[in-house]
């Protein structure tokens, strides 16, 4: 099982999963007074507001970074719509929820935003882990 980070400002939890980044850096772009990549924690959550938080997660294009609201009950996600997006000269990006079978068996389900590799270079197969940008992959 993968491991997460959760971070909270009492109003919203942001959820980081570090396995499923691929280093966009769409977040550090976009809120980079909230996630600075050099610190410990790289979260700073109450430098923005809940709302500037939610819209910015909200934006990550591998599903590593999502929120729940604090006074949900229910923290499960909801069955979203499948849409996929290929992204130029980086991963195939799949919106929705997917159960995913891996090579050795396990089975895992996966929400919101999940990054596939299309380089084939990724150490973390089937998922995008960001090699491309190194390998200057393009497609």
């Amino acid at each position: 099982m993968s491991k997460t980070k959760e971070y909270s400002n009492g109003d919203v939890t942001v959820v980081w999963k570090p396995e499923a980044c691929i280093h966009s850096a769409v977040c550090v772009k976009g809120l980079p007074d909230v996630f600075q990549p050099k610190d410990k924690p790289w979260i700073k959550i109450d430098k923005a507001s809940t709302e500037a938080l939610i819209q910015q997660v909200k934006q990550c294009p591998s599903g590593a970074l999502s929120y729940y609201m604090n006074a949900e009950s229910n923290k499960t996600s909801k069955v979203l719509e499948t849409k996929v997006e290929v992204m130029e000269n980086g991963p195939l990006l799949v919106y929705g929820t997917l159960n995913v079978t891996h090579k050795d068996g396990n089975k895992e389900t996966k929400n919101k935003t999940t990054a596939f590799c299309r380089c084939g270079m990724s150490h973390n197969k089937p998922y995008c882990d960001g090699t491309h940008l190194k390998e200057d992959f393009k497609g």
